[in-house]
């Protein structure tokens, strides 16, 4: 008789802690686009664990008031709570830009070579980041990726014109050419996109030694 009473009592206990559990699915990028994979996602409660795959994609075990967490290297580290109504979540990771951390991030495989670079050279200014460098110089120098600065001169390799005395590249801000950046202020700076190759021929010659493109806040 006490061998069932304690074999209900644990089918008792056991239905509660699976009904108190649930799978949540969720998709992991990166430059609010580009899935990473191969990333282990860990839910706090339930201690379970979970690795994204090449779509980004991955199924998790979370108890009620749950929290995700995603502390790989090369990226920030993200915490998301999971309520009793959560089905999915869709988590977009910072990535520290660095020559160091972009090898780690293609060389594990996280993100495509292509993928990074254009996520890196094409920056979106959010939460007022660009803030904390002192001059546009500096926030291009310590953001995009194949540029040389140099005083107030921006070179960008790849950018070769056997036409023009001078290998520094056009700047293009809001549209419009100018020969200087240097009255921009990091804080006015929406985004910055570098072009090169045949990314840059649209600006025919002058745009042979790249082109670095400059959206500023209206």
């Amino acid at each position: 008789m006490k061998s069932i009473v304690f074999l209900a009592l644990m089918f008792s206990v056991a239905s509660v802690v699976h009904a108190q559990s649930r799978v949540v699915h969720g998709t992991l990028t990166v430059f609010d686009s580009y899935p990473v994979q191969h990333i282990e996602i860990t839910s706090k409660k339930a201690k379970a664990s979970s690795m994204s795959d090449s779509l980004g994609q991955f199924s998790i075990v979370c108890m009620e008031n749950d929290v995700i967490k995603v502390n790989p290297t090369a990226f920030k580290t993200m915490r998301k709570k999971v309520h009793a109504n959560t089905d999915s979540v869709q988590l977009n990771l910072e990535f520290i830009d660095s020559e160091e951390n972009r090898e780690i991030a293609v060389g594990y495989g996280y993100i495509s070579e292509k993928d990074l670079s254009f996520g890196v050279s094409h920056m979106e200014n959010k939460n007022d980041r660009f803030c904390s460098y002192s001059s546009i110089f500096d926030l291009i120098s310590g953001q995009l990726s194949g540029v040389t600065v140099v005083g107030r001169d921006v070179y960008v390799r790849g950018g070769t014109n056997s036409f023009s005395l001078s290998t520094t590249a056009l700047y293009v801000v809001d549209d419009q050419t100018t020969s200087s950046i240097a009255w921009i202020q990091p804080c006015q700076v929406k985004s910055i996109n570098v072009l090169k190759d045949g990314n840059a021929a649209i600006y025919g010659s002058r745009g042979g030694n790249g082109v670095i493109l400059i959206e500023t806040l209206k």
